[in-house]
């Protein structure tokens, strides 16, 4: 089987920090080329990815009608030079444009909330070429709205870079770890550490935008220093680990829906229990009582704090392991490109029956 698949212009993949979808993309490739399959790459021109074909992108910005335009053309190019039996795209679904009326079998995969009108006509030019996914059922049940075909598969982390932590020390700190945005909570969480008496560490990038200058200069920055609140700064991956693996919970009180949020999974990794909200995709990935807690209320999330030593890490781990593991979800890809690919051949056969030519 040869596999295309694309990500976004903007990042390298992998991503050098942040960049959730270049980073789930990075597993694919290679967790799919050790199963043998032949897989080939359209990403941003600093990749590092091991794909057996690289193709990087002529335009740098998703936004840019320009840009759009040119790798539109290239896509297009790109599938006539690789001949693939399969094309996902993790990129703009405007890439896709000139292939979705063709039998190619496609796979755009969502990230985030998608826009009605664009999966609309996409479904209605590719009809059965054409399959959805959602990095979890929140996303999907919102695409089944508009149309389409869709499948939940959710994120994966790569399990063999997170430690699992039996044990951390009683007085184990608090982790924030999440792009300092008031959506995501920092804020919330600073309170709930003061109430609850525990240390917090504070880890992510700051906006860099009159915005987020703002809510970190009125929000985060008066607390730092104090009373065990403090900020690390960015962190990579295996910063990542040993702060994950060092805290008696991440504490991610979000305020907005979240597609998934691969920082909740890598806690679990590591055995840490995850404190947040229950919005968007929090309730599959953390079991509340299980994992971790899943509250409303500020003083609810106080009470969880003080309620961790119910939380067993080992079964954080063995759900990281058994929903969330890069084999699993690879697996669940797998077998999602074989279904497409023996659609195709079906539905040539019954048109071949027919006396009539596949479109």
């Amino acid at each position: 089987m040869k596999i295309l698949l694309t990500a976004d212009p903007e990042l390298p993949v992998p991503p050098k920090l942040y960049g959730g979808i270049e980073r789930i993309v990075d597993v694919l490739v290679r967790e799919l080329r050790q199963q043998g399959y032949h897989v080939g790459l359209i990403a941003q021109k600093d990749s590092t990815c091991p794909a057996d074909d690289f193709f990087p992108w002529l335009g740098q910005q998703s936004q840019h009608a320009v840009d759009t335009l040119k790798n539109t053309k290239q896509l297009w190019q790109t599938v006539q030079l690789f001949q693939p039996d399969v094309v996902h795209s993790f990129s703009r679904l405007q890439y896709l444009l000139p292939l979705l009326p063709t039998p190619l079998p496609k796979i755009m995969s969502y990230q985030r909330q998608p826009t009605a009108r664009t999966v609309s006509w996409a479904s209605r030019l590719a009809k059965t070429s054409l399959t959805f996914t959602g990095c979890s059922e929140h996303i999907c049940r919102q695409g089944r709205a508009t149309g389409g075909q869709w499948v939940a598969i959710h994120n994966c982390v790569e399990l063999k870079k997170y430690t699992f932590q039996p044990t951390v020390a009683d007085d184990a700190p608090l982790v924030f770890l999440s792009r300092l945005d008031p959506i995501k909570g920092a804020h919330n969480a600073i309170e709930i550490a003061l109430k609850s008496g525990r240390r917090l560490l504070i880890a992510g990038n700051r906006v860099e935008t009159p915005a987020g200058r703002d809510y970190w200069e009125s929000r985060i920055a008066p607390f730092l220093g104090k009373q065990g609140i403090e900020y690390i700064g960015s962190v990579d991956d295996k910063q990542k680990n040993i702060l994950l693996g060092q805290a008696v919970a991440m504490l991610v009180p979000i305020e907005w829906d979240e597609p998934f949020g691969i920082v909740f999974a890598e806690a679990l990794a590591c055995g840490t229990p995850v404190i947040s909200t229950p919005r968007g995709s929090l309730p599959e990935i953390v079991r509340h009582g299980i994992e971790g807690y899943l509250v409303d209320a500020l003083d609810d999330a106080v009470g969880a704090v003080q309620n961790l030593f119910n939380i067993q890490r080992q079964q954080c781990r063995q759900r990281a392991e058994s929903c969330f593991s890069a084999e699993a979800i690879v697996e669940q890809y797998i077998q999602l490109y074989q279904k497409a690919i023996s659609k195709r051949s079906a539905t040539h056969q019954s048109l071949s029956a027919l006396g009539l030519s596949p479109r």
